[in-house]
């Protein structure tokens, strides 16, 4: 699928530290704050404009039904969102740039960590993205993203809406999600779900987001994004960071030229940085990589796998209560992939709790479609599907299409 629109991007900087700078008061609600004062928000965007963006986010981070929720606004999704991105149309569309649907983390845990299902969680993405896609957005990004699950139940709703779909996730200095989520399982998983582009935001300066990005780069089938903090905040709680716009820039420009197409900035960034990694990169050429890279790689949220020619299951193992210890004890075994057997939701369930404890690819055995389409759906990951299970190939190649899934 190719990207939708033109490279290199230049995304917008940080939201919230200029509002703070700007006045913004801790403790309030940020996107009904900006509703009662659209100035400041159009003041911001307008500079960033001028400094030579190609793409504005909406200030909907927040407006979805869980975090309205604590402000007693769950009633308003669709209203506020769409009164959020006219606010930045205004700015946007004179200056033909593009306006991305800003979506944050649901704010809720799916279980066997939280009490939400899956379906629950896809339910808030579905609602604020549809709301998005009324309001008239060019695309949606999922920003600041934390966990396997979300980033997964926000691509589906993005699909259904039609809508090309950016993901975004936050990366702590060892190189994980404070989720435990591995970057290279989330690009290897969303990539084959059909996100248009993948990258990090957040948590670090572009010094440690280099080398994470490098680590993706020659796995990248799609564009990577960029969007780090200027560096580390001067004080505690402050807006203000300690990279210059120059030194930003600067840094930012070693991504652009090993092949990041999408560049922009998150917390402490000003108009001032993104003007200085505009100039820094204009007239440059952009060249992607031409690697080719990894399509057949499977994925838990911990860990990613790439397969080889030569594929040894395991005899297939029921989904039962010893299923953790099952999968452990194929590591002492000659093969390299983990066969599962899955005749119900129930076990659909086991292998969703227990996949983690594996340090093998899985390859699930399901002979009944709707069992398939549900542990497809639930599973964080991305998994084999065996073909020898009397599926008809072309339901099994569609539902596969959908979520990504491997046929084998």
């Amino acid at each position: 699928m190719s990207f939708p629109f033109s490279l290199p991007l230049i995304l917008d900087g940080a939201t919230g530290t200029n509002l703070i700078a700007a006045g913004m008061p801790s403790g309030v609600c940020v996107e009904q704050w900006i509703l009662d004062h659209p100035e400041v928000i159009t003041d911001l965007q307008t500079q960033f404009v001028q400094a030579g963006v190609n793409a504005l986010y909406a200030p909907t981070f927040g407006a979805n039904r869980h975090k309205l929720a604590g402000y007693g606004l769950e009633d308003r999704v669709e209203e506020m969102n769409l009164r959020l991105v006219e606010l930045t149309k205004r700015v946007a569309g004179p200056a033909g740039v593009l306006v991305g649907g800003d979506v944050s983390p649901a704010g809720v845990m799916i279980q066997p960590y939280g009490e939400a299902t899956f379906e629950e969680l896809y339910q808030i993405y579905e609602e604020q993205i549809q709301a998005l896609k009324k309001a008239g957005v060019d695309f949606i990004i999922l920003e600041t993203q934390m966990s396997l699950a979300d980033m997964r139940a926000g691509v589906l709703a993005a699909k259904k809406a039609g809508l090309p779909v950016f993901v975004t996730m936050t990366a702590e200095e060892n190189g994980r999600s404070i989720m435990g989520t591995k970057p290279l399982s989330v690009l290897l998983t969303l990539q084959a779900m059909g996100a248009s582009a993948i990258g990090l935001n957040c948590s670090t300066g572009p010094d440690q987001m280099e080398a994470l990005l490098k680590d993706l780069l020659p796995h990248a089938s799609v564009p990577l994004i960029a969007k780090p903090n200027a560096g580390k905040p001067k004080a505690e709680n402050s807006c203000h960071y300690d990279l210059t716009p120059e030194q930003f820039a600067e840094d930012m420009a070693r991504m652009f030229q090993f092949g990041v197409g999408i560049l922009g900035g998150c917390c402490g960034t000003t108009p001032q940085h993104i003007k200085a990694l505009h100039d820094r990169i204009q007239g440059q050429s952009f060249h992607i990589p031409s690697q080719e890279p990894d399509h057949f790689a499977a994925a838990i949220e911990s860990e990613a796998f790439f397969l080889s020619d030569d594929i040894a299951l395991s005899k297939p193992i029921p989904c039962t209560y010893d299923l953790s210890d099952d999968l452990i004890d194929l590591e002492d075994e000659q093969i390299n992939v983990a066969l599962v057997e899955i005749n119900s939701q129930e076990d659909a369930d086991i292998l969703i709790e227990n996949a983690g404890m594996t340090r093998l690819p899985i390859d699930i055995l399901v002979h009944d479609l709707s069992v398939l389409e549900y542990t497809l759906r639930n599973f964080q990951g991305r998994l084999l599907v065996d073909t020898n299970c009397g599926i008809p190939k072309e339901q099994l190649k569609a539902i596969a299409d959908t979520y990504g899934a491997i046929l084998y």
